[in-house]
Formats: structure tokens, C-alpha cells, sequence
């Protein structure tokens, strides 16, 4: 079993920035594939970033390709997304969320396995 821990949402206003942390328990952290996800009130989960440890493959959604950054830090078994020019819009719930190896997609829930509590981010205009 993975436990996956979030911290560092917050409220920032529009042009901010924020970064999310997420660290697992367990071994196996660099074989992991892991993502990012967020949820709007009334919009379905949606993948926002990801990335498989094993080699450091990162995959982005449109909407946040160059404001936002996927990273680990392999020795601390934490995954961060750093977020830049936060909009409006990107007020959601934010996951983390795991599986071991390679996963087909990393910004698809259905392929992952473990997920974390989420942290709120709130963005203001």
C-alpha cells in the first residue's frame, strides 16, 4: 500500500504562484508513475501534469503547458508541481496520485492507483 501525503495549496491572486508537494511512503518511489490532478466544484477530475520516475518522461495538459512544472526529488520519495501564472481558472481541489511502473497515460485516473488526500488551490482575480 502507498500513502500519498499533499501540502502547499493555498490562495494566491491571478499571476501568483504556488507549489504542491506530495511525498509517499513506501519503497519503490522511482519506479512509480505519478500525476497531478485537479477538480473545479460541479467539473469532472482532470489530469494536470505527470510524470514516470523510472525515466523522467513528464507529460502536460494544454492548459497549464509552461506555467506549470512536474518534478521529484527521488531521495525524499516527493513529487512537486510548481505553478506559475496561476489563473482564475486554476482554482480546484489538487491529488497526487500514484501507480507502480509505467502507466499508459499519466493524466488519466483511471490508470492510477493510489491517490492522496488533495490540498486546495485558490486563485483569485
Amino acid at each position: 500500500q502507498v500513502q500519498l501525503s499533499e501540502s502547499g495549496g493555498g490562495s494566491v491572486q491571478a499571476g501568483g504562484s504556488l507549489r504542491l508537494s506530495c511525498t509517499a511512503s513506501g519503497d519503490g518511489f522511482d519506479t512509480y508513475s505519478m500525476g497531478w490532478f485537479r477538480q473545479a466544484p460541479g467539473k469532472e477530475r482532470e489530469g494536470v501534469a505527470g510524470i514516470y520516475i523510472g525515466d523522467g518522461i513528464r507529460d502536460y495538459d494544454a492548459s497549464v503547458k509552461g506555467r506549470f512544472t512536474i518534478s521529484e526529488d527521488i531521495a525524499k520519495n516527493t513529487l512537486y508541481l510548481q505553478m506559475d501564472s496561476l489563473k482564475p481558472e486554476d482554482t480546484a481541489m489538487y491529488y497526487c496520485a500514484a501507480s507502480r511502473g509505467r502507466v499508459w497515460s499519466f493524466l488519466s485516473s483511471r490508470y492510477m492507483t493510489y491517490w492522496g488526500q488533495g490540498t486546495q488551490v485558490t486563485v483569485s482575480a
